[in-house]
């Protein structure tokens, strides 16, 4: 937001130097950003009058102007086409620095001979001058300066850039900021005069205004001004909308800008002749609704826009731009203006949708006070019959469906003392207070203060925010510094940074690469992830105001973005990809905030090319997963089973659920044929997927013991079972691994077919027995192996295969 300091001294008197001033506005939380002096360089430059024009003898388009400075005349070429006899105008002589028109750098005017002809100073346009970027002819100044006073006595100004946070709409307007600079300085806010004459006509004749959608508009409020005569505005306005970015256009237009930028409240003016069955309905559009808006282009709506319409068509998107069809021309005659207030999330999503921002749209997203409407209303109806000649109807149109009481806030003493650690008394709390212009009254019954929230502010609802006006209007920096009057409390999850850089660390050892995808995703992306493309899992929770349509619902998996990424990377032809990420996935609650689970997931692509020249390719397996996933537990101390998994996202058969102490983690697996096919995958890819707030409960709870290294040899005994299918190997392996002197035990063969029975298969471990205190002799391994072979025998019929 720029803030010119003369327009803000309009309303509050300002004594103090403008960067002391900047510096304050910035402690109370409107950050200046950038101050911009015009004029600083002006030092050569006056006001001079036009006293003759004449032509150039040497070249056609140049003309020799003379221009009386007061105490001299000087005559200098001029190419600019607006040179007007009597016209005053600012005149650099030599010496004076000037913005150059064509590299836009500062450069000090030397004299120069053009075309023959001595020319010793230059009549300045906006740009040379730094007021604008306007280079199309001369800057004509208001004809009561007087000649040979300096330009900077009249012209010169700051311009603050002030960057306004969300929460304070208010100050988008060059009001909202004279009473920050009122309460910091300690002046007294000045509000300008809203009065006017109204004609006998009732405006009730003119027109009428009905609400269909009262949940989108609050409040709807227009005047009529009868008699208007379209043409410039006056010079001071036109300054002051070019100072803040905005082109002047008519009178009529500049004044609803004007008005915009001094109050913070959009209007828009209708040529009421266009307003056919004189009347302003307030809809939504229907969906497919088509528009042309002033700026031309043709917009096809749809509901989620907030119209304004006649008893034909629509006029207008509400509070984001006026439509061709009414728009202001030199022709009208009769304005119907309209103030309005509107829901601040319908215009944002309008605003996306139609791919269309305004200035107007800008400050109904930030949330306006619907007081607000009534109040810029009758400012810019009083400019209007000022400076449009018109003549105003008696009375307003106020439709207010969304009119509700107003309840003071309390605030006390020992509410500043609990939130800023400060002991500020009630006197001075309505001091601080009633500088910002909250009206504050004091409750004998609780020894509070009660306040009034004023029309302009919409962010203050509570007891804390009036707590943080007085902060902001005492100075943050004279809060004063304490010690904490207890320890911190331990931050929530802390430890899941080191344990999930961990496992990070873990997996990019075995070859993997990390990926960071959007928590957000859509419906039609989570279906892509079972083979039916049904929905599986928890339904997703949506989010309010969606950027996008495929960015609208929070995340059930990790799943869909770990495989568009490898999909992605395998069109460009990548291969032996392992992918992994780790991030939050939502699971929705009844009436509560959703659970929050962090969650690991990991693919690995089945191609496995030639490394070097001494390599051989190969493919990875549902091994190389279990592998990975394997390799990660120990590193917790903690040992898997696998059972097989009914996940059908996995292919039937090829998947397992990973559990530890019986607890489940995960799954892991080879990913289902027809989900591969939904991504455009087309070899094999094997996934694995863990909760990592399980695991790192898990692992907490291992200890892990110290054990030397035997310092005496192995020995190794191999042994084939013929075991019904149905027993896993992680149950045999389970048995040997509880002897005693047995430390490893390794499956090294797999065989089912012929020369084994129907319903059996044959397993071959191979054991490795050893002793902590002395080498093992053949009678000690014989002895326990042959007890293993019985118990295998008693659980599980398990028989050796000869």
């Amino acid at each position: 937001m720029k803030a010119p300091l003369k327009w803000l001294k309009d309303y509050v008197e300002i004594d103090i130097p403008y960067r002391e001033l900047a510096y304050k506005l910035t402690l109370a939380g409107l950050e200046v950003s950038d101050i911009k002096v015009i004029g600083d360089s002006w030092d050569n430059v006056v006001v001079g009058k036009i006293t003759a024009v004449d032509p150039h003898p040497n070249a056609e388009r140049l003309r020799l102007a003379t221009v009386d400075l007061g105490q001299k005349q000087m005559t200098v070429v001029c190419g600019a086409p607006n040179l007007v006899v009597g016209d005053k105008i600012a005149f650099a002589s030599v010496g004076a620095t000037l913005m150059d028109g064509h590299t836009g750098k500062l450069t000090e005017l030397k004299p120069a001979k053009i075309r023959g002809v001595a020319s010793e100073g230059m009549v300045c346009s906006e740009k040379e001058l730094g007021i604008s970027d306007n280079h199309e002819g001369i800057l004509v100044l208001p004809a009561d300066l007087e000649i040979g006073k300096s330009l900077a006595d009249y012209l010169a100004d700051i311009i603050f850039d002030i960057d306004i946070t969300p929460n304070r709409a208010d100050c988008l307007s060059i009001m909202g900021i004279a009473r920050e600079v009122a309460a910091i300085t300690g002046k007294e806010f000045r509000m300008p005069d809203l009065s006017y004459k109204e004609s006998a006509r009732d405006i009730g004749s003119y027109a009428a205004v009905e609400i269909k959608a009262p949940d989108l508009c609050p409040r709807y409020c227009a005047s009529i001004i009868n008699g208007i005569k379209i043409g410039p505005s006056p010079r001071w306005m036109q300054d002051r909308l070019m100072t803040c970015g905005m082109r002047p256009i008519n009178n009529i237009v500049d004044i609803t800008n004007y008005v915009m930028l001094e109050f913070g409240q959009p209007l828009h003016a209708f040529d009421y002749k266009e307003i056919k069955g004189k009347k302003i309905i307030v809809r939504r559009a229907a969906e497919g609704e088509v528009m042309y808006t002033l700026d031309g282009a043709e917009r096809k709506l749809s509901s989620d826009n907030l119209m304004i319409a006649d008893a034909d068509r629509a006029v207008a998107v509400a509070g984001i731009m006026g439509g061709l069809s009414s728009e202001v021309t030199p022709g009208t005659a009769v304005i119907l203006l309209e103030s309005a207030n509107f829901n601040q999330a319908v215009i944002h999503k309008g605003s996306l949708n139609l791919k269309l921002s305004s200035e107007a749209s800008t400050r109904f997203e930030k949330g306006l006070n619907p007081e607000l409407a009534l109040v810029a209303l009758k400012r810019a109806t009083q400019l209007m019959a000022e400076l449009g000649g018109g003549a105003v109807a008696r009375g307003l149109i106020d439709v207010y469906p969304g009119k509700s009481a107003k309840h003071p806030v309390p605030v006390s003493s020992k509410d500043v003392a609990r939130l800023l650690g400060m002991d500020i008394q009630l006197p001075d709390i309505r001091k601080y207070l009633g500088s910002l212009g909250l009206k504050c009254s004091l409750d004998d019954k609780t020894g509070r203060i009660l306040v009034d929230i004023p029309w302009w502010r919409n962010d203050i609802g509570c007891t804390a925010d009036l707590v943080e006006e007085v902060a902001r209007v005492v100075g943050y920096d004279n809060i004063p510094t304490t010690m904490l009057s207890s320890n911190l409390p331990g931050g929530e999850g802390a430890s899941m940074v080191p344990f999930r850089q961990e496992v990070r660390d873990m997996l990019v050892a075995c070859g993997f690469q990390e990926v960071i995808t959007y928590p957000l995703t859509n419906l039609d992306t989570l279906k892509r992830l079972s083979p039916d493309l049904n929905l599986t899992g928890p339904q997703p929770l949506a989010i309010a105001n969606p950027m996008s349509r495929d960015l609208e619902l929070l995340r059930t998996s990790l799943r869909f973005g770990v495989l568009t990424v490898l999909a992605r990377n395998q069109r460009n032809r990548e291969s032996n990809i392992r992918l992994f990420e780790i991030g939050k996935i939502f699971i929705p609650r009844h009436k509560d905030l959703p659970v929050e689970q962090e969650m690991l997931c990991g693919l690995i692509d089945s191609v496995v090319p030639d490394t070097y020249w001494a390599a051989k390719s190969g493919t990875a397996d549902f091994y190389s997963a279990k592998g990975v996933v394997e390799t990660l537990l120990s590193r917790q101390g903690l040992q898997a089973t696998f059972e097989s998994s009914d996940d059908g996202a996995l292919s039937p058969g090829k998947g397992a659920d990973i559990k530890v102490n019986g607890e489940k983690l995960g799954v892991v697996g080879e990913v289902h044929p027809r989900v591969r096919a939904n991504f455009d995958i087309q070899d094999p890819v094997f996934l694995f997927e863990i909760d990592l707030d399980k695991l790192k409960a898990l692992s907490g709870k291992q200890q892990f013991i110290y054990q030397a290294a035997s310092k005496f040899p192995s020995t190794g005994r191999d042994i084939a079972l013929l075991i019904d299918e149905q027993v896993t190997y992680d149950r045999i392996a389970g048995v040997i691994s509880s002897f005693p002197l047995v430390v490893d035990v390794k499956l090294f063969d797999l065989y089912s077919g012929e020369q084994i029975p129907a319903g059996k298969k044959s397993l071959a471990f191979r054991i490795t027995y050893q002793a902590p205190d002395h080498t093992l002799t053949d009678e000690e391994v014989e002895t326990i192996q042959k007890k293993i072979i019985e118990k295998l025998a008693t659980e599980f019929d398990a028989g050796l295969r000869s």
